[in-house]
């Protein structure tokens, strides 16, 4: 049981206790362009990085991947929409010409003692995400994120075991308009156990502290992405925030040890 001011609350498994700070390692760790591959996941996981997020789709024949984009055509040296094609083909394709495309399957049974954030990102990715988390038994460490309240909750649903979630936009907009979040709860299951935003969306700064208060209040957490510069990321934890994801899993480990919050 943890505490956020006067306010007791229970989070999942997956998440940092009270007054730590999650280091979450976005896409991985590669400074040359090669997210989402088993390397970017290795060279985080070899700078100590016990956090990773991951996007996910799943192929025509009901395999998930780790990808961010509906295609292929950015990161890999082929072309094609990853929902329209077998997994045969989508793990042929080469991130940034020389790293395969691996399954989320393999993400999650390479590193059992690592977290990971899947955010779902396309309605083909439902049911196979769902499918690899129940394989590997990774409920305790996973936390279900989305854009979509949606596509989170209906992957949640065709799990055997709670996991930690994420909230989508709809639910952050509610959040930062003050109604999401009211007499000190943001709602029970199967609302979200985090929120994890941006500094700014659409024009509107996210992060506050009156939103932080909001979140701490209702037992919840909130983590920031995608900070890859260092001084915003001090300035972001001295703002009390419980995360950060980012793109530059170097500098982030060099603030937090700096600043003695290194696990």
């Amino acid at each position: 049981m943890a505490r956020y001011g006067d306010v007791m609350t229970s989070l999942p498994a997956y998440y940092q206790p009270t007054g730590t700070v999650t280091a979450s390692a976005h896409r991985g760790f590669s400074l040359d362009g090669l997210e989402n591959s088993m390397a970017a996941f290795q060279a985080a996981v070899d700078l100590g990085f016990r956090y990773l997020e991951t996007d996910a789709h799943g192929t025509a024949d009901g395999v998930a991947v780790a990808l961010h984009d509906h295609t292929l055509d950015r990161t890999t040296d082929s072309h094609g929409t990853v929902g329209s094609l077998p997994w045969a083909s989508v793990r042929r394709a080469k991130i940034g010409g020389v790293e395969p495309v691996p399954s989320l399957e393999e993400v999650l049974g390479t590193w059992p003692e690592v977290h990971v954030q899947v955010d779902v990102k396309s309605a083909s990715g439902i049911e196979p995400i769902a499918q690899a988390i129940e394989r590997t038994a990774s409920h305790h460490r996973v936390c279900v994120a989305s854009f979509s309240t949606r596509r989170r909750r209906a992957t949640v649903a065709r799990l055997s075991a709670p996991v930690a979630q994420s909230a989508g936009t709809a639910e952050v907009s509610r959040l930062v308009a003050g109604t999401s979040v009211k007499d000190g709860h943001a709602g029970a299951r199967p609302h979200a156990d985090s929120f994890q935003v941006p500094v700014s969306m659409a024009g509107i700064r996210i992060v506050t502290p009156a939103v932080i208060e909001a979140v701490h209040r209702a037992g919840k957490q909130i983590h920031v992405w995608t900070i890859n510069d260092t001084a915003q990321m001090a300035q972001l934890l001295d703002m009390g925030v419980d995360g950060i994801i980012t793109d530059r899993a170097d500098r982030l480990r060099a603030l937090l040890e700096e600043r003695g919050q290194w696990l």
